[in-house]
């Protein structure tokens, strides 16, 4: 132990791997005979002094080897998944630039969220005084907060009970939401892009937002092309 004091007041050094090895070396005894540090070690002496792997030492190489193979598996399956996602959020922007009006737009998104993504529903949903295009979910002033969870929040995964409102006749089956901030127009009003799944692990809080994110800005910037009502 380094700079501590030995049983006798004598400064103890620390043991140095090579140490051991040369002392292993030159006393080679001492392994063999000592049959509780073998079977410690999972090894055991075979005939011609021949030091083996113990079936205990092979089932650790083993696991070892599986709990590799493992997560090289899972890694492999949550890259395949992103670049299936990314493949499918890229499809759904031609989808999106080629909506004809607002209500269009609409429609295309409740489409996207079912046919490419087997969501239970896609919404945009809109704060405004009077009635939003047809097709949009109508909101008062202040309810993007509410739901999000405050002024700052840009995005939110997982369930929210708040928002459930928002799916109408599919909000029965809905279990889990992933939802971003959008501003159209200028001056801007606040709006929502909403995605409901009826897995309950479809979206979760420790889930990124970016490829929602990402539609949403597509979404802000297609409904642009049309004068506010």
């Amino acid at each position: 132990m380094d700079g501590s004091q030995g049983e006798f007041g004598f400064e103890e050094t620390p043991l140095q791997p090579a140490a051991v090895r040369r002392f292993l070396s030159d006393n080679p005894e001492f392994l063999r005979a000592d049959d509780g540090l073998l079977s410690e070690l999972g090894l055991k002496v075979v005939e011609g002094n021949v030091v083996e792997f113990a079936p205990v030492a092979l089932a650790r190489v083993h696991a070892a080897h599986q709990r590799e193979a493992e997560q090289r598996h899972q890694i492999e399956e949550t890259a395949r998944a992103n670049f299936a996602a990314q493949a499918q959020t890229h499809g759904a922007v031609v989808d999106l630039l080629d909506a004809r009006n607002p209500s269009d737009l609409a429609h295309r998104v409740n489409d996207l969220a079912r046919a490419r993504f087997g969501l239970s529903a896609g919404i945009i949903a809109l704060e405004s005084d009077g009635l939003p295009p047809a097709g949009w979910k109508h909101l008062v002033e202040g309810q993007v907060d509410l739901i999000l969870g405050g002024s700052q929040a840009l995005a939110r995964m997982g369930f929210a009970p708040t928002a459930l409102g928002l799916f109408g006749a599919e909000a029965a089956e809905v279990r889990s939401m992933a939802m971003v901030r959008m501003a159209i127009w200028e001056p801007s009003c606040q709006a929502l892009l909403a995605f409901g799944s009826a897995d309950p692990e479809g979206f979760t809080p420790d889930m990124g937002a970016e490829l929602v994110a990402f539609l949403a800005r597509v979404v802000e910037r297609t409904a642009e092309r049309w004068p506010r009502l």
